[in-house]
C-alpha cells in the first residue's frame, strides 16, 4: 500500500514537474548566445568571400578579354 501512494505521488511530481522543464529549456545560456553568433559571424564571413570570389572573377574575364583583343590584334598586324 505504501509503494503504491509513492508511486502515484512520484507520477503526480513528474507531470507537474514537466511544463517546469520544459520552461527552462527556453532560456538561452551562454553557449547559445555564443553559438548564434558564431554562426552570424559565419554567415558574414561567407557573404565576404562570396563577394570577393565574384569580383576576383570579374576582373580575371576583363582580363582575358583585353589578352584576347590584344592577341587578336597582334595577329591582325602580322598578316
Amino acid at each position: 500500500m505504501m509503494l503504491r501512494k509513492f508511486t502515484q505521488i512520484a507520477a503526480i511530481l513528474m507531470i507537474a514537474g514537466t511544463p517546469l522543464a520544459l520552461t527552462a529549456c527556453d532560456k538561452e545560456g551562454p553557449a547559445e548566445r555564443a553559438g548564434e553568433k558564431i554562426d552570424k559571424a559565419a554567415e558574414k564571413a561567407a557573404d565576404k568571400i562570396e563577394n570577393a570570389t565574384d569580383k576576383a572573377a570579374e576582373k580575371m574575364e576583363e582580363a582575358k578579354d583585353k589578352a584576347a583583343e590584344k592577341i587578336d590584334e597582334a595577329t591582325e598586324h602580322k598578316n
